[in-house]
């Protein structure tokens, strides 16, 4: 049976997939050039996919998620929350101190949330 609904192209990745593959180049101090040198890929093309203005194939998404030590996968959405805190909490360890006790896992900090906005 086919489905005349057509499938909704993105026009860019994501903001935070974004900054997330840039912050995670720069921790490295690789510039553009040197991430698209381990790729096979122009400086260009890598700015293009920084910026938005290039979508990449989903190959090439791949190949630039796992160069970055990253990987992509699928979460049921019910538990997207759960998996933000564990990545909150692995990227800020020393948030949590003896004085403070225990946070909920749905806790949310004034910083993650101003980064969600963006």
């Amino acid at each position: 049976m086919s489905s005349h609904v057509k499938p909704i192209r993105l026009k860019g990745l994501p903001d935070d997939l974004r900054q997330e593959l840039i912050e995670e180049r720069r921790s490295r101090g690789w510039s553009q050039a040197e991430l698209g040198q381990r790729l096979g890929l122009p400086q260009m093309h890598i700015s293009g996919i920084e910026t938005g203005k290039i979508v990449p194939r989903f190959d090439t998404l791949l190949d630039l998620v796992r160069v970055l030590d990253r990987d992509l996968l699928t979460v049921p959405r019910a538990l997207v929350p759960a998996v933000q805190a564990l990545i909150r909490d692995h990227r800020h360890p020393d948030r949590q101190t003896a004085d403070e006790g225990e946070r909920p896992l749905y806790a949310v900090d004034d910083e993650d949330d101003e980064d969600q906005r963006r």
